[in-house]
């Protein structure tokens, strides 16, 4: 049998090797609730890490290698997280950390709250602020209609609230 289908004993145990998570290129804003969300994320996956090392030859090495992987990069983005507190913003324009009532042009009214490309979920109204539709709402004035381009074509959405924080 060719050696290249066998697996070498030596290699028992040792986990297969795993690739680093890409870091953004964009600047780390936060708000507050998303540096929070960072702290509690390395938090678990120091506590993770550390299980794992507790239980010795018991721990699974695949499962340790993908934590640590993933510690190194959640620390990372922490390092470079740049608060940004919406707090004492003004309400006159869109911001980092706002929340922004809009009305499209079949008058459906949404919430998005543009956040922190970590914070950014698939919660429906939280937005990254390098996403497509928060470029298209940054900066914008109450009452200011904005074009929103996207894949299925270019919407124009008006800007009807501003509010600071989250909504609600």
């Amino acid at each position: 049998m060719n050696r290249a289908f066998v697996k070498d004993p030596d290699d028992a145990g040792r986990p297969e090797e795993v690739s680093e998570r890409p870091q953004s290129p964009h600047p780390n804003y936060v708000t507050p609730a998303g540096l929070r969300q960072l702290q509690a994320l390395v938090a678990g996956l120091e506590e993770a890490r550390d299980h794992q090392v507790e239980q010795g030859k018991l721990a699974n090495p695949q499962e340790l290698a993908l934590i640590q992987r993933d510690l190194r990069y959640y620390e990372t983005r922490l390092k470079r997280a740049v608060l940004v507190d919406p707090d004492g913003k003004s309400v006159d324009r869109v911001h980092f950390g706002a929340t922004v009532e809009v009305r499209d042009e079949e008058g459906r009214v949404e919430a998005y709250r543009i956040v922190g490309e970590d914070e950014a979920d698939g919660t429906p109204g939280k937005i990254s602020w390098v996403s497509p539709l928060a470029e298209a709402l940054l900066n914008a004035e109450l009452g200011e209609d904005v074009v929103w381009r996207r894949p299925a074509g270019a919407a124009r959405l008006e800007i009807i609230g501003i509010q600071r924080g989250p909504a609600g």
